[in-house]
């Protein structure tokens, strides 16, 4: 998306669109790799291309329940023929007689179709009288036959490497007989919270003390990027406090996550210590909420640092950390889905950043896409968030917006799901 000069822009403000690519270049895929046995692999991406080593299906099989026969025994003027029933085909049981002329087999679905037979008709077109079965024509000659090799011949590449494994990818591998896959290691995140104001969930709170939320939204959202996390709980406003937590986790992190303290000229040590410890860059960029962004080094680790306000923490890790943990974990780059919907509720917006406003994407009676604003969007209202099914992306320039406008939907993926 190009980027226009505007008198309400701020120019010291840079696009988000501008800034992903510009964070991306800083970080690399890891190159360690581990084999694991199926069961293990859901979650994980593949560090390999698989190609299949056998056909699929392995055999000629049928597709229905019915009658297996050669297609060329069909009485070609008439619209029924009968042929003489001469035994049965199951799954993992097969006919292993031999086939005669105007005969048929029972088989039914998953069976291995009789070397011999080329065509099944299905139970419902036939009529059995003893072993006398009256078959009605099929259409064509193979109908409900699957062929060996029909979906993929020995060879060809079923997998690409950079794919997470899901559900459908641990079908397809048990399905050409793969036990265990290469893929790339887990990432390990490291993640902490500033701030003596802090306190856990579960205990009193005294004047000027709030709980500590972000922790475990953050931890919830690692969970769901299907990374090793290492919580290292609340650490205290005190210098050397701060730089040993953060020597710890760099010791022990692909990445360091922190929430808060990320502000320019906010008055804490966390920016000082990063300083200090690291070689970090202070991002101010043009998306509501969560303006301020860090991102850099710390030792051999890559540093993040969310801002403090619990929706502006979720809203930059899902923009801006997650493609980052993305290519990190040797992902594949995907485009996320955008759709459009009908506004049913008007929005308020200030000209100069991008906002993302939480919304709740429907369809109504005639079937069209329709979205609602989940009410307040303070950066601190955290229920603006769980209410929420997607994200209502508003443009950088643009303001005010009434019901009935057409905006641009972005559907929370299963990271926020």
């Amino acid at each position: 998306m190009s980027v226009k000069a505007d008198p309400c822009s701020q120019p010291s403000l840079m696009h988000p669109d501008q800034a992903i690519p510009l964070l991306l270049e800083q970080v690399s895929p890891v190159s360690d790799t581990e084999v694991v046995t199926l069961p293990h692999a859901l979650g994980r991406v593949l560090a390999e291309d698989l190609a299949s080593c056998i056909d699929l299906p392995p055999f000629d099989n049928s597709s229905m329940d019915g009658y297996a026969f050669r297609f060329a025994d069909l009485t070609s003027e008439a619209k029924q023929t009968t042929l003489t029933l001469i035994g049965s085909s199951f799954a993992g049981h097969g006919f292993e007689g031999r086939i005669t002329p105007n005969s048929c087999v029972r088989i039914m679905t998953g069976a291995p179709v009789p070397a011999g037979y080329d065509t099944v008709q299905m139970q419902e077109e036939t009529q059995a009288n003893g072993d006398q079965i009256q078959i009605n024509h099929p259409k064509a000659k193979g109908a409900n036959v699957r062929s060996q090799g029909e979906e993929l011949l020995q060879g060809t590449k079923v997998l690409k490497a950079g794919i997470e494994i899901k559900a459908a990818e641990l079908g397809v591998l048990a399905t050409i007989g793969v036990s265990q896959v290469r893929v790339y290691r887990q990432l390990k995140v490291a993640f902490f919270s500033t701030g003596d104001e802090l306190r856990p969930v579960g205990s009193e709170l005294a004047p000027g003390q709030i709980y500590d939320s972000n922790r475990y939204s953050i931890q919830g959202l690692l969970s769901r990027a299907n990374v090793e996390w290492l919580d290292l709980g609340v650490v205290s406003d005190d210098p050397e406090a701060i730089r040993h937590a953060f020597r710890h986790a760099a010791s022990q992190a692909d990445m360091v996550l922190t929430s808060g303290g990320v502000s320019v000229g906010e008055a804490d040590f966390t920016k000082q210590i990063l300083d200090e410890e690291g070689k970090i860059t202070f991002w101010k960029l043009a998306i509501k909420p969560g303006k301020p962004f860090a991102m850099g080094r710390i030792g051999k680790a890559i540093f993040c640092g969310l801002p403090g306000n619990p929706v502006s923490s979720m809203v930059t890790f899902y923009k801006l950390v997650w493609p980052i943990l993305n290519k990190m974990q040797g992902l594949t780059p995907k485009a996320p889905l955008m759709l459009s919907a009908t506004l049913t509720t008007p929005v308020r917006k200030q000209p100069g950043r991008v906002e993302y406003q939480r919304g709740i994407l429907s369809r109504n009676a005639q079937g069209e896409l329709e979205v609602a604003i989940t009410g307040s969007q303070g950066s601190g209202m955290l229920t603006s968030m769980s209410l929420a099914n997607c994200f209502v992306q508003l443009e950088q320039y643009q303001g005010d917006t009434p019901a009935g406008t057409q905006v641009t939907v972005e559907p929370f993926n299963s990271v926020l799901c």
